[in-house]
């Protein structure tokens, strides 16, 4: 049997790079976890990874601030995963990977990278408005600067993260669902993409040793969970047994509450704007450079947006 590659996760600590570090051990990988000293004395965070160890996983120390650590880190895997959090805008966080590029080009063993993404696919939002744009420039960025250096890559299209989207019927702000009413956006017909958290992490492990995904973007659509938000408002009120009271917000609407917010707050409004009045997580068909996940591995038995719901009951 083909050995599992070594595996390497920088941000293990986060929101995705937990599930992540949790999939790599589950799926049989050599896992390492980078723990970065800026964690400080975050006591979560310092359980969260010696959790880790006591799973399996082994912890690294390395910094971005510090390349000779990176290189000797990324010398004891196959591959690199990178999940550190791109909400902090203004300080250009995924920007800090153009330092791991270095790091793993005179490291010179890495067989696939997986930059941070795990969104909406940025080479498909070059007409995104400001100031949302800045993230997928950003990420734009860090491809040219893989592809340049002939790193092998994938790139991880993983649409709507159920829990900040599914648990609140895909309104802003909200992450519970309520009984009583909803704001659709426009129509409320545009179709979106939504994928459960867990189900992301295991689609992406299982796509580091697979050729097919080499060099291309992993796109996770899986089949039930293509959904615009009044279906999504549908399920819910299937489940609880009523219906909700619903109103309309107009995009021009919408564009005028963003006016009103702070610079963070417009970058993510932004990419609510284009998911749901545009459509841009579903508005495009996967092309030769691209392939879809919930195809490639129908072993894995993905959360529908209905049963992710039922918890909420």
């Amino acid at each position: 049997m083909e050995l599992k590659s070594k595996v390497l996760i920088i941000g293990g600590t986060g929101y995705l790079g937990k599930r992540l570090v949790k999939a790599s051990l589950e799926q049989g990988h050599e896992t390492y976890v980078l723990q970065r000293p800026e964690i400080g004395v975050d006591i979560e965070k310092i359980q969260m990874l010696l959790s880790f160890k006591k799973q399996g996983a082994r912890l690294v120390i390395g910094s971005f601030n510090d390349h000779r650590s990176l290189v000797e880190a990324l010398k004891l895997v196959d591959v690199v995963i990178c999940a550190v959090s791109g909400v902090h805008f203004r300080s250009h966080q995924i920007l800090l990977q153009l330092k791991l590029v270095e790091a793993i080009k005179e490291a010179g063993n890495i067989k696939r990278f997986l930059p941070s993404e795990f969104g909406t696919d940025p080479a498909k939002m070059v007409d995104a408005i400001e100031p949302g744009r800045v993230s997928f420039d950003d990420k734009m960025t860090v491809r040219k600067a893989i592809e340049d250096a002939g790193i092998p890559y994938t790139y991880v299209s993983a649409n709507c993260f159920a829990g900040y989207f599914v648990g609140g019927l895909c309104q802003v702000g909200h992450i519970l669902p309520s009984h009583d009413s909803v704001t659709l956006y426009g129509d409320g017909n545009v179709k979106s993409i939504y994928v459960d958290e867990d189900d992301i992490a295991a689609y992406t492990i299982k796509t580091i040793d697979d050729p097919r995904t080499l060099n291309k973007t992993l796109y996770l659509r899986p089949p039930a969970n293509i959904l615009s938000q009044r279906e999504v408002v549908g399920l819910w009120e299937k489940l609880i047994g009523k219906e909700v009271h619903k109103t309309s917000l107009s995009e021009q609407e919408f564009l005028n509450i963003m006016k009103d917010k702070n610079y963070a707050e417009q970058v993510g409004l932004t990419h609510y704007y284009h998911i749901f009045y545009h459509g841009c997580l579903a508005n495009f068909e996967i092309g030769k450079d691209g392939e879809e996940a919930s195809a490639l591995y129908p072993d894995i038995k993905y959360v529908k947006v209905e049963d992710y719901l039922k918890q909420y009951l």
